[in-house]
């Protein structure tokens, strides 16, 4: 098969924001890329209305977004910075509270929402050279000794030295590349609101732990607070059909006051949860990063930073490849970057998964073990800072935007 031209060192397929920050790191490189979607560039947005979907931005992430020079585009439609976080369990009397004074770092991070994010991304890439390739409807991934090839529904023909699969959990390159994924549902879904309570968060993030699930409360600007509550199927359903004020009393119940009344509510929504991991992050001439990886319960709140360290650590891995001639879609390259990230994530879902364990289990001696480790972490200060710098990202192999640190073009 003869590729079209122009062929491109590497195709990213997916324009969310993983996809997008892998495209704005590539973009400044001498590689040449394309960003290929189903959705039109998201650049222009602004909406007074809070987008139900929110990221809790580490300050690795952060790092990311300012040495692509996209974080003052998020500064500029909206960020919230939270300072400290409570976490407790409603099954006793186990708490732990971070502040990010302990540490001497201005904030734990911030507080985005998606749609923010991916605007100020996308509004970046207007201003690099990245072909930007949507809506875009795909129709077959095809391959041969040194191509691969994304084919449209109109026969056109996208041809790429590498291809990056972006796309999240539902993959439809990881499909097509027959990559295999273990995973399990949780039997829970996340319903997600924003809300107003009476009283100011704090800039603090507010995490209870309820027999059915975690109950998170993120701040936002001017005292709303994004609010993630993972529960059965059945009670998010319940949840989400109940009358305004009629919820408002039941968040304020599950939240035990912490806040005050719930003077507010805006639209609900849920989304399943489950657990996901892909058998292979690469193969010959492909790669997956963020969702099509890698799923994770949202109780750590890392999903979407996972995703943008992987990015942050393929770009690391490609132009240095680029940069010593080498073929940047051999598997020999690619498995720098899979070794790199699967130990990273494999540990971290983990951890994850076995915290949602944990904190799910009704059994008398579990609720005794976790509240006194909840205490245990909070009291010995050596273990809760190490926490927290992990959990920020600012320790470990981290790649080097998430380090400040541009790469070399």
């Amino acid at each position: 098969m003869s590729p079209p031209r122009p062929a491109y060192d590497v195709v990213i397929v997916g324009g969310g924001m993983v996809g997008a920050t892998l495209a704005c790191a590539l973009g400044q490189t001498p590689l040449r890329v394309a960003l290929v979607d189903r959705q039109a560039p998201l650049i222009h947005w602004e909406d007074p209305e809070y987008d139900l979907r929110v990221s809790a931005i580490t300050r690795a992430s952060q790092r990311i977004f300012e040495s692509l020079g996209v974080w003052s585009g998020m500064q500029a439609r909206r960020v919230s910075p939270f300072r400290e976080m409570h976490v407790w369990d409603a099954a006793g009397k186990g708490a732990i509270h971070f502040d990010c004074a302990d540490l001497g770092e201005p904030t734990l991070g911030h507080i985005i929402e998606n749609r923010v994010i991916t605007a100020a991304l996308h509004e970046r890439l207007a201003a690099l050279p990245v072909d930007i390739i949507a809506p875009a409807q795909l129709q077959r991934l095809a391959w041969d000794a040194d191509y691969m090839y994304l084919e449209q529904e109109d026969g056109d023909l996208i041809a790429g030295r590498l291809m990056v699969g972006a796309d999240g959990s539902n993959s439809w390159v990881r499909g097509q590349a027959g990559i295999s994924v273990r995973g399990w549902d949780y039997e829970q879904h996340a319903l997600v609101a924003t809300v107003k309570p009476a009283r100011f968060h704090q800039e603090t993030a507010w995490q209870r732990f309820l027999p059915d699930g975690p109950l998170a409360f993120l701040p936002l600007e001017n005292g709303y607070c994004s609010i993630v509550w993972s529960t059965r199927g059945e009670h998010a359903r319940t949840l989400l059909d109940l009358p305004e004020d009629a919820f408002a009393q039941e968040l304020e119940a599950a939240f035990d006051s912490q806040l005050g009344p719930i003077e507010w509510v805006g639209a609900r929504a849920a989304f399943p949860l489950r657990f996901m991991r892909a058998n292979a992050y690469v193969r010959p001439r492909l790669a997956l990063v963020g969702d099509a990886a890698h799923t994770i319960h949202p109780l750590a709140g890392q999903g979407v930073n996972l995703g943008l360290t992987d990015a942050a650590a393929l770009a690391e891995v490609l132009s240095e490849a680029h940069a010593a001639r080498q073929n940047i879609g051999s598997i020999a390259v690619l498995r720098r970057y899979e070794r790199w990230r699967n130990a990273d994530n494999q540990a971290m879902l983990a951890a994850v998964d076995g915290f949602k364990r944990l904190f799910g289990s009704d059994l008398s001696l579990v609720r005794w073990v976790r509240n006194l480790g909840l205490n245990l972490t909070h009291t010995v200060l050596p273990i809760k800072n190490l926490l927290m710098r992990h959990a920020m990202g600012i320790s470990g192999e981290m790649p080097k935007l998430a380090r400040g640190i541009m790469l070399k073009p």
